[in-house]
């Protein structure tokens, strides 16, 4: 026998790696998540003149709240929710602090009488 003889034919296919494609891979990661975390560290001298962390975390946004990561949420700059909510903080603590400064010279002002 030789290696023709080995030939598949369609009675015997050749079982191969199984079809994957793209976007079951993703959906496989985006459900699981992946982290890639790495570091730059630049010396000179065995002086640290930079460090640079990496870390990221691929997923959907409910595998990532899953994880405690939801900062999209909170971020004023992604989530106008949030945006009104700073807001809304900030125009708190400025009615405060006018209204601190506003009664202060009055209260100076009866007790020197």
């Amino acid at each position: 026998m030789t290696d023709l003889d080995f030939r598949h034919d369609a009675n015997h296919p050749v079982p191969g790696p199984p079809n994957t494609n793209l976007a079951d891979i993703l959906e496989r990661v985006l459900d699981k998540g992946i982290v890639i975390a790495g570091d730059i560290k630049i010396d000179l001298l065995d002086i640290e003149l930079l460090t640079i962390r990496l870390r990221l975390f691929v997923a959907s946004v409910d595998t990532a709240k899953k994880a405690g990561i939801d900062w999209w949420e909170t971020d004023p700059a992604l989530s106008s929710r949030a945006a009104r909510s700073a807001l809304q903080e900030e125009n708190r603590e400025l009615r405060t602090r006018l209204e601190a400064l506003e009664s202060g010279p009055r209260d100076m002002a009866s007790a020197d009488r």
